[in-house]
């Protein structure tokens, strides 16, 4: 969905990320509006920090959890963008699938287009991807959520055309700026855990971070800059308490794979 985001700035038809996300919809018909929401911008979307109430640090199976909610609702934007604040936008990072969701109304109103329509022809083609399905929410907007399936190798030409700074083949798919931001780290999640444009910043090595997705699942595309090295996992421990390959020792094995002697890191 940023990738999306970012394609469209590089064109110009995507509003600066300051925006009020209020201005996108008719304010009158929202709930539980207050001067916090209304300092509410895209930009908090993007990067997990809109303040609005939202428990998704429950277990998904939970009747508490609000993404299980929202996708029991046949509104999933209006039940997003209806939930009351906790917090003052920006002040802290709090998980919120609903915010992603939120981003494919923006981009509709925001450009004219379907947000997959427009990365079909503006990231997909650019990039040789011809095979993927976006699930879509009962009112029929892709689920920018988590509804995105791609093949793994398609998977990771997005995560190497970031590793390129937004290059690929010579063209420009994304601006290099919007790249530096979406891997900047934007908020605090945990200790060695920051986060960006909808990326993951992870420490390793040190001093050293690399930046991730991070699918439903464990399915995730890690890129090393330093080490020009792009990963991709399909790996799918959903029930709780069952093992699963966290970004930090995904990049420890695998770099000191390459390590090893005899193994040639070209």
């Amino acid at each position: 969905t940023s990738v999306v985001i970012g394609a469209a700035t590089a064109r110009r038809e995507f509003p600066t990320l300051d925006t009020p996300v209020l201005s996108f919809f008719d304010a009158s018909p929202v709930k539980n509006v207050d001067a916090r929401k209304q300092r509410m911008t895209l930009r908090h979307l993007l990067t997990m920090t809109a303040g609005l109430e939202w428990r998704e640090d429950l277990p998904y199976d939970d009747p508490k959890n609000s993404c299980g909610l929202m996708e029991a609702s046949f509104d999933w934007v209006r039940f997003a963008v209806d939930q009351p604040m906790s917090d003052e936008p920006g002040a802290r990072f709090n998980y919120n699938s609903g915010a992603t969701q939120i981003l494919a109304h923006v981009f509709r109103k925001a450009t004219g287009h379907d947000v997959e329509e427009y990365a079909a022809r503006h990231l997909f083609t650019p990039l040789g991807i011809e095979r993927w399905f976006w699930k879509r929410t009962p009112t029929g907007l892709a689920d920018t959520e988590g509804g995105l399936y791609l093949r793994p190798r398609d998977l990771a030409k997005i995560a190497y055309l970031f590793l390129k700074d937004g290059q690929w083949e010579g063209r420009a798919v994304v601006e290099p700026g919007w790249v530096k931001d979406s891997v900047a780290p934007s908020t605090t999640v945990a200790d060695g855990v920051r986060y960006g444009l909808k990326w993951w910043l992870v420490r390793h090595s040190r001093d050293k971070w690399a930046f991730a997705g991070s699918g439903f699942g464990g399915q995730r595309p890690i890129v090393v800059p330093e080490h020009d090295l792009v990963m991709v996992f399909t790996g799918w421990n959903i029930p709780g308490g069952e093992p699963s390959l966290t970004a930090p020792v995904a990049i420890e094995r695998v770099l000191a794979a390459l390590a090893a002697p005899g193994v040639s890191n070209r």
